[in-house]
């Protein structure tokens, strides 16, 4: 082995380690001052994500000639008014059987654990218990700790309502002057950066805004799918079960699998083992059918993640922020690719052209 080439390995090891070091210490610290801002950042997100979903409508009326304030006001009134619609029609009913929603679902876990301790399975009642016991342990402490705030944590809603204040209200600024933004933001960096911090902002605008109307149409055919599916079977609890769909549609891959384990565990309770696997065939293929189908149709452009990427973030989002982490996972994962992609492309080696004399040397050889 050569001392020389070990060194010169070791050196670059090294060098590596403490840059990737300090890699990570700037992403902590990043992290950091992102949790301790999350009040202004939260609020920040959610009216990003809301304009993602208005400025279409926003951007048709602003090109047939309406002013930005005027267009930017109309759109968000009427899309308050539509959200306080879907509250009327929809959130009312779903939160008066949300409690059936619940006891259906742990009496369907209780009807699996006897079916698992009988035969073919033969599962002993010692590790049912032990395995179901602490499951069931972990869902009472969480739902007790998610009722206790909801009851009496008056902070907490306050909290809410404030976000959803100043998102709305982020999101008609956003609306109104969001196309004045980069040519400002441009004027204010120096040298390269008024260049690339743009191009970066646009390509990471046009995925979050394809990825969270993708995800809306996308979960709004499932739900009204499968609801229709649910309603045909006469499975109770059609609309809670369609709602539950539409939303867990945001977190790609295990949102679908909670969402049809919940469902077809209300058939198995309500309605039998057999009406539980028309109900389990009918979510395998309408999920096969999003996934053939409709996302191919509906998003122009992926997020060129692929599946394995997309569940390995999910599940570190939720490890690491809960809910709200899994919801957030794959457009943070998908922005990140957009910034890596642009830094591959500044960096890539521009292509090679044959000087004069290759050139001439190469149209004076015979062919």
């Amino acid at each position: 082995m050569s001392s020389t080439k070990a060194r010169a390995a070791l050196r670059t090891s090294a060098r590596a380690s403490a840059e990737l070091l300090l890699i990570f210490l700037m992403l902590a610290v990043t992290l950091w001052v992102l949790g301790r801002m999350w009040s202004v950042v939260w609020p920040l997100v959610v009216g990003l994500l809301l304009t993602t979903l208005t400025w279409p409508p926003t951007r048709f009326l602003r090109r047939r000639g309406w002013k930005p304030a005027l267009a930017a006001s109309v759109v968000t009134v009427l899309f308050l008014l539509v959200v306080l619609g879907v509250v009327a029609l929809i959130a009312v009913p779903v939160a008066s059987q949300s409690g059936e929603l619940t006891d259906g679902v742990t009496e369907g876990i209780q009807k699996l654990r006897e079916w698992a301790a009988g035969p073919p399975l033969n599962i002993g009642d010692a590790q049912i218990n032990k395995a179901f016991d602490t499951a069931v342990s972990r869902a009472q402490d969480g739902l007790g700790s998610m009722v206790g705030t909801v009851v009496t944590g008056v902070s907490t809603v306050v909290n809410g309502l404030v976000t959803a204040v100043l998102a709305l209200f982020l999101m008609f600024f956003f609306l109104k002057d969001g196309p004045r933004f980069l040519p400002w933001l441009a004027r204010q960096l120096p040298g390269r950066l008024a260049t690339d911090v743009p191009a970066v902002a646009t390509r990471s605008w046009d995925t979050l805004g394809a990825f969270v109307r993708s995800q809306a149409a996308v979960g709004l055919l499932d739900a009204v799918l499968i609801g229709l599916g649910l309603w045909i079977v006469g499975v109770p609890l059609v609309l809670p079960l369609a709602v539950l769909t539409f939303v867990s549609a945001f977190v790609p891959i295990i949102g679908a699998l909670f969402a049809g384990f919940v469902a077809v565990l209300i058939a198995l309770v309500s309605n039998g083992l057999t009406d539980a696997l028309i109900v389990l065939a009918i979510i395998v293929g309408v999920q096969q059918l999003e996934g053939n189908v409709f996302q191919p149709m509906i998003q122009s452009r992926g997020l060129g993640l692929h599946a394995a990427v997309i569940l390995l973030a999910v599940t570190l989002g939720g490890s690491l922020a809960g809910v709200v982490g899994s919801l957030l996972a794959v457009p943070i994962a998908a922005l990140i690719a957009v910034v890596w992609d642009y830094v591959r492309e500044q960096l890539r080696e521009p292509p090679s052209h044959p000087g004069p004399d290759e050139s001439a040397a190469g149209a004076a050889a015979p062919s």
